[in-house]
C-alpha cells in the first residue's frame, strides 16, 4: 500500500494569540521549530521530539503540529500499531493508530486539539484507513485538570469526535479492565469490507480464541 500524504494548514485564533495547525510534516520540516519543554506527557520533551521526527519519516507515519511562529505547542501522531500490541496481529496496512495527542497547558480550552484532529482528517487519503485510539484513564492528566475520570472522558470523547472517532466495543483485556477505558474508532469510507471484517476479529480476539477452543474439544 502506498501511503499518500497531503499537507494542510489552518490558522486558529486563540486568546493567547494565533496558532498554526499544519501537517503532515516530514522530519526536515519539524526540525525548523523549537519543541516546547512542557510537552512531557510521554517522555522528556527532547526525547519525544526525536520520536516524532522518526515517526514522521515512516512510510505511513503522520505528524501534525500546532505551533506559534517558531515553537511547537501541540501535536498528534498517526502510525501503524506497535508490533507488540494485539492491533498489529494481522499486519493490516490500512489500520492506523492515533498514537498520541498532546497540548501544553497554556492552550487547553482553546480547541487546539480538536482542530488538530479536524485538520488531520482533511486529507482524503485518510478515508482509506481504519483509525483507532486506545484510551486508558491512567494516561489522562487528571491532576492538572482537576477533572473526575468521567468528566475527563466526556471531554476526550468530544475531542475525538472532531476527528470522527467514536467509542467501539472490544474484549481487549487492558481496555475492559476499567469502565472508563475505551477503544475509539474511525472507519474511512474507502475501507474495503474485508478489512472491516478483519478488524472486527481483532476487536474480539478473545471471543475468537474461546470459540476455537470449544470447537477443538
Amino acid at each position: 500500500m502506498q501511503h499518500i500524504k497531503t499537507y494542510y494548514t489552518r490558522r486558529l485564533e486563540t486568546t493567547k494569540g494565533p496558532i498554526i495547525i499544519e501537517g503532515p510534516l516530514p522530519s526536515i520540516e519539524l526540525k525548523k521549530y523549537y519543541f516546547d519543554k512542557q510537552l512531557t506527557a510521554f517522555r522528556p520533551a527532547h526525547k519525544q521530539f526525536e520520536a516524532l521526527q522518526s515517526i514522521a519519516d515512516f512510510p505511513e507515519g503522520r505528524i501534525l503540529v500546532a505551533r506559534t511562529e517558531d515553537t511547537i505547542v501541540g501535536y498528534v501522531t498517526y502510525l501503524h500499531p506497535d508490533p507488540l500490541e494485539r492491533w498489529s496481529k494481522f499486519n493490516m496496512e490500512d489500520l492506523m493508530e492515533l498514537g498520541a495527542i498532546e497540548m501544553i497547558p497554556t492552550y487547553r480550552g482553546e480547541k487546539v486539539a480538536s482542530n488538530l484532529l479536524e485538520v488531520s482528517m482533511l486529507d482524503e487519503f485518510m478515508e482509506n484507513y481504519i483509525i483507532i485510539s486506545t484510551e486508558y484513564y491512567w494516561h489522562w492528566d487528571l491532576e492538572k485538570t482537576n477533572l473526575s475520570i468521567w468528566n475527563y472522558r466526556k471531554i476526550m470523547e468530544k475531542m475525538m469526535a472532531a476527528g470522527g472517532l467514536h467509542p467501539a466495543p472490544t474484549d481487549d483485556p487492558e481496555i475492559i479492565s476499567h469502565p472508563a477505558n475505551c477503544l475509539m474508532v474511525r472507519i474511512g469510507k474507502n475501507v474495503p469490507k474485508e478489512s472491516i471484517e478483519r478488524f472486527d476479529q481483532l476487536r474480539f480476539l478473545n471471543r475468537q480464541k474461546n470459540r476455537s477452543r470449544r470447537e477443538g474439544l
